[in-house]
């Protein structure tokens, strides 16, 4: 990067260098999970992925989210209905990831739906070389229905105890249940401690 170093971007950095030494060439998709502080961190990585010349895309899990009626049928403020009914995983998949695999001149869309307005976006096709990085990032990104798709999955953790107010019970009780339910730790290739964003650090599980 061209401004100072700092431990945010060195991490980054060594981050990406690590993707890359992998994935050099063709279609690949890097997963950035967490319930908190994916976006901004998926966006820095993304930015010391194209540092390196390389072509990269973002897109996020919030820009597929399902209408507002079918969100809060179990309760506005329901654990379970942020879990089991928030996003529209398959135009996830349909109209972004597995065209985005696909390569060639398959167009492929980044963001489907506008929360605010609850209302469909409007498609707007996009292509890429055959050598391109899509980054995306969202809560739940290893799901049954998900896994396989992702090249390289970061998955960032936050302690509960960390976040203070910013983490409701919504999102904490949607955060059980997916540890619960998935094991998200032992599936990803990065653990990531978040819970300082200014330094984010390298946990290490074993996969035994």
């Amino acid at each position: 990067m061209v401004y100072p170093p700092t431990p945010r971007s060195e991490f980054l950095d060594a981050l990406a260098a690590e993707i890359l030494h992998n994935y050099a060439k063709g279609r690949v998709l890097v997963s950035v999970d967490g319930v908190v502080g994916g976006r901004a961190f998926a966006d820095d990585v993304a930015i010391a992925l194209s540092e390196t010349g390389h072509a990269v895309f973002r897109a996020s899990l919030d820009d597929f989210q399902r209408p507002r009626a079918l969100r809060v049928k179990r309760g506005a403020h329901s654990a379970e209905a942020y879990y089991l009914d928030w996003f529209d995983y398959s135009a996830f998949l349909r109209v972004l990831i597995q065209p985005f695999r696909m390569g060639g001149s398959a167009g492929f869309i980044t963001a489907n739906f506008d929360a605010a307005r609850d209302m469909p976006r409007e498609s707007r096709w996009v292509t890429g070389p055959q050598d391109a990085i899509l980054v995306i990032d969202g809560p739940f990104l290893q799901r049954p229905e998900l896994r396989g798709n992702a090249n390289f999955i970061a998955y960032l953790e936050t302690p509960a105890e960390a976040l203070g107010a910013d983490l409701d019970a919504q999102l904490a009780g949607a955060a059980t249940l997916y540890e619960e339910a998935v094991g998200p730790r032992m599936l990803a290739d990065a653990i990531i401690s978040a819970d300082n964003p200014a330094a984010p650090t390298r946990l290490f599980a074993d996969r035994c």
